[in-house]
């Protein structure tokens, strides 16, 4: 256990070693120098390397130049802010860098800024990829804040009574929540005349899949207010939105080999097609409940039901956000 210790003169320390040899030792001492000015305190830094005499003593190992440094609070301070901003560049080999608190002048931050507003964003990619401008640890810090940020954006929404179209918006701008299964979500909506899905999406193995949603607020609920012979089953509003949803899925078969079809969604091919169906809320079931839902989704070989709780604890969990148990 570390103690700190106060001398007579009121003064608080702390002692370390930071290294330790058979002969020698190197050590390292805070001293916390309370002022009379209550508001104000100093904090040293003193690091010496002494040799250990016969005795028990320690005296220097070099007298001249001293082998023991105390650094005054001001430059203490200095060589901490020095370690932050340069210990992992200097670690990572970079030869060049701004540290992060010093001042750009207005013509170098609108000549960054001038770069990143590129409206080739496929040739500004691959400028930043080929001469290594972002390490691959702040793109991938960047891409995790952003979904965070979407994320508190997604649980503001809930407690709004939103159109279904801003719902629409949301996940088209955050597919990443649907899972690794969905590669993009394509431009076409349009099954046939008569049938027009939220989403057509390609799945990673190249096919193509559909993706419905419905508004989790309002009179959408999810099971019927009372039980059937002691069972939960489904609303009449998610009986209705299941049938759409396989009839969707029906139509898209049979537009399968249509080329006006094919050619409408990129050409992604069209085999066996699944839906997941985004309907209602789950953030204050009980057990009985998630069990009926487990049952209810077992009876689909092609249709996937979730709601907007468990679609917000998946994004939680791709970026590790606080996971909670179940939904």
């Amino acid at each position: 256990m570390t103690t700190i210790k106060t001398t007579k003169n009121g003064i608080d320390y702390l002692r370390g070693i930071l290294k330790e040899k058979a002969r020698t030792v190197t050590r390292v001492v805070f001293w916390k120098i309370h002022h009379k000015d209550a508001l104000r305190e100093d904090i040293c830094l003193k690091i010496g390397r002494y040799n250990k005499n016969d005795d028990s003593s320690e005296t220097p190992t070099d007298t001249s130049p001293k082998s023991e440094l105390t650094l005054e609070c001001d430059e203490f301070h200095e060589l901490i802010n020095f370690l932050s901003e340069n210990y992992e560049p200097f670690k990572k080999g970079v030869r060049e860098y701004f540290p992060l608190d010093e001042k750009f002048d207005h013509e170098k931050t609108e000549h960054l800024k001038a770069i990143f507003d590129n409206p080739d964003q496929e040739t500004l990619l691959n400028f930043i990829a080929e001469n290594n401008i972002l390490p691959e640890d702040l793109i991938a810090g960047l891409q995790n804040r952003a979904r965070k940020k979407a994320i508190i954006e997604f649980e503001n929404m809930l407690g709004r009574n939103l159109l279904e179209q801003r719902w629409q918006e949301w996940f088209k701008r955050n597919d990443w929540v649907l899972g690794s299964e969905f590669v993009k979500i394509l431009d076409e909506r349009e099954i046939d005349s008569e049938h027009i899905s939220d989403y057509l999406i390609q799945a990673y193995d190249g096919f193509l899949d559909i993706i419905e949603i419905k508004r989790p607020e309002g009179s959408l609920k999810f099971w019927l207010e009372q039980k059937d012979h002691g069972n939960y089953v489904p609303s009449i509003e998610l009986t209705k939105a299941i049938t759409q949803a396989t009839i969707y899925l029906y139509e898209v078969e049979r537009e399968a080999n249509s080329i006006k079809f094919l050619e409408r969604v990129g050409n992604v091919k069209t085999i066996k097609p699944r839906c997941i169906l985004i309907f209602g809320r789950s953030n204050n079931w009980c057990d009985e409940e998630r069990e009926a839902y487990r049952i209810l989704n077992s009876n689909y070989h092609n249709l996937t039901i979730m709601t907007y709780d468990h679609v917000l604890s998946r994004a939680k969990k791709i970026t590790s956000l606080n996971s909670e148990e179940a939904v």
